[in-house]
């Protein structure tokens, strides 16, 4: 029998089933590798049982499907397509494959000596002991040794091709590092984005890995200021490496190190040596290590980059609910997805609806919810209108800030305007609710400014944007001092209110338990025209 891959696609390829069981994937040890972004990397597997082949999903996370439905277990039939992933499979015996006519649209494959084989075909478990190369190649000569380098290097890219996080790419690049070439220990130093500085990513050794750093600082140093690839086939007597003491501590008689550099700037280094035989790399290899470098550099640079975008992307999904557009851009700009925790100066706007209670005890509960779900979208397009963070929805109350994580010098002014906005918006629902025989809401909204402590707070897998102090305390104090309709200020949000667009009246002292003065209120009459500043008291 045999699995033919994507029939009558460019792509087709023919897949002859041995004895045993037959796993699927896009890891080099699958008995069918398919290297597709679609697949796990042990996506599914083929089981003889007394005569019958039957198909069982791995676990895999984009599933196997047999027609439109998803299997675990499903017995196959010759003639039968099965889907894993995005790749299609057709099982066929061979005798029927070789008999019938070709179609016109079916492809078969085009082998050349420039098509890439299996890593099994051209290598060997260990390098010639009698050559001074480290390629485990098997014995060739001539074009055909050029050649093999080229296939390997062809397979290289396709294996490192697939996607991946930056740790499993740097294994995949390390393992393949030993099963080309005989070295004893192999590490990649990244450069850190912050400090500058090479640091160690991942190391391998054919023996048991060393607790501490075993490679050559001077070493790794030299191939990346001078971003070239480096030969040290006699370490010990290499005048370049004269003063390293390490080259000596460590035992090393041969090492080889090359830039990793995909674009114009060297993101790390490759690292290898031999503890055994001085000369034991070429310049052969040396050659080969720098294209096999070039390869693992673009994989890691899209390894970043892939990481980079998917950081952002969890960044615009979880922030869109903070923040408004414009401080959101800027947030990316900075590349700040860590929103680190800043004490600042805030205003901070709490609105909560009057009476809600007895309101919801009135209605169904999905009339409450269809309620808020037409309030809630209205009052945080105005907070975002006005640049002010929406930090939270509290039940039926809703809390804003306006200094965090961006400031503005009109950051009160913005915030007041909101808050009027606000009554003024709820008004024209209410009207259109009267008019459908609706129940109207009524709000009253506090505002207080202060300083706090601003910035993400919770775990990795959740993150709320907040801001912790007392100012924020205070504020759900105000907010609750004021009646239906009513906007309350502090005495403190009304000295930094710069445009005083409406009038304001004072209110008597509003006293609290537990502080040493009672909290001054003043009232804004937004109900009145947009005009010159005034003050009634």
């Amino acid at each position: 029998m045999q699995l033919i891959m994507n029939p009558g696609a460019l792509d087709e390829q023919t897949f002859v089933l041995p004895e045993g069981p037959v796993t699927i994937g896009r890891t080099p040890d699958c008995t069918v590798c398919v290297v597709h972004k679609s697949l796990s990397r042990r996506h599914a597997r083929l089981e003889w049982e007394g005569g019958r082949l039957v198909l069982v999903d791995l676990g895999s996370k984009n599933g196997t499907f047999v027609g439109q439905a998803e299997v675990q277990r499903h017995e196959l039939r010759e003639g039968e397509v099965f889907r894993c992933g995005q790749v299609s499979f057709l099982l066929s015996s061979i005798s029927a494959s070789r008999s019938e006519e070709p179609m016109p649209t079916q492809v078969r494959s085009l082998q050349t000596r420039f098509s890439p084989t299996s890593m099994g075909e051209l290598l060997r478990p260990h390098a010639d002991p009698d050559s001074n190369t480290a390629l485990k190649m098997k014995p060739v000569s001539g074009e055909g040794r050029a050649n093999n380098k080229l296939q390997i290097l062809l397979k290289v890219s396709q294996l490192l091709s697939s996607p991946g996080s930056i740790d499993e790419v740097l294994d995949r690049v390390l393992q393949l590092v030993f099963q080309i070439l005989e070295v004893d220990r192999a590490v990649i130093l990244l450069v850190e984005p912050t400090s500058g500085q090479l640091r160690p990513r991942v190391a391998r050794a054919s023996g048991e890995l060393p607790a501490g750093p075993f490679y050559s600082q001077h070493i790794v140093d030299y191939v990346r200021t001078h971003s070239v690839a480096a030969l040290f086939s006699d370490a010990r007597r290499d005048p370049r490496l004269g003063s390293a003491d390490s080259v000596l501590k460590q035992s090393i008689c041969a090492s080889m190190c090359v830039p990793l550099k995909p674009r114009d700037t060297v993101m790390g280094v490759l690292y290898l040596d031999n503890l055994t035989r001085a000369n034991g790399f070429t310049q052969e290899d040396l050659e080969f290590l720098t294209a096999f470098a070039n390869q693992a550099a673009i994989a890691l640079d899209n390894s970043l980059l892939r990481q980079q975008l998917e950081e952002e992307a969890v960044m615009r999904t979880t922030y869109l609910r903070f923040f408004p557009p414009a401080t959101l851009k800027k947030l990316q700009l900075a590349r700040s997805a860590q929103l680190g925790v800043i004490e600042t100066e805030v205003t901070i706007l709490f609105s909560d609806i009057s009476q809600f209670t007895a309101l919801s005890s009135t209605l169904e509960p999905r009339q409450v919810v269809d309620l808020l779900n037409e309030y809630f979208p209205v009052m945080a397009d105005i907070v975002f209108r006005h640049e002010g963070t929406l930090e939270k929805y509290i039940g039926d109350a809703l809390m804003a800030v306006w200094g965090a994580p961006v400031a503005h010098p009109d950051d009160v002014d913005r915030a007041v305007r909101a808050a009027v906005e606000m009554q003024r918006a709820l008004a024209r629902l209410n009207a259109r609710w009267r008019s459908e025989g609706r129940p109207e809401l009524n709000i009253h909204v506090g505002l207080n400014t202060g300083r706090v402590a601003a910035g993400n707070i919770g775990s990795e897998q959740y993150l709320q944007y907040a801001t912790i102090g007392d100012a924020t305390n205070v504020a759900t104090l105000v907010c609750a001092a004021a009646r239906p309709g009513e906007i309350l200020l502090t005495r403190t949000t009304l000295e930094r209110w710069r445009e005083r667009a409406w009038p304001v009246t004072p209110l008597p002292p509003l006293p609290e338990h537990g502080r040493q003065e009672p909290l001054a209120l003043h009232r804004v009459e937004w109900r009145g025209p947009l005009g010159e500043a005034s003050y009634t008291g």
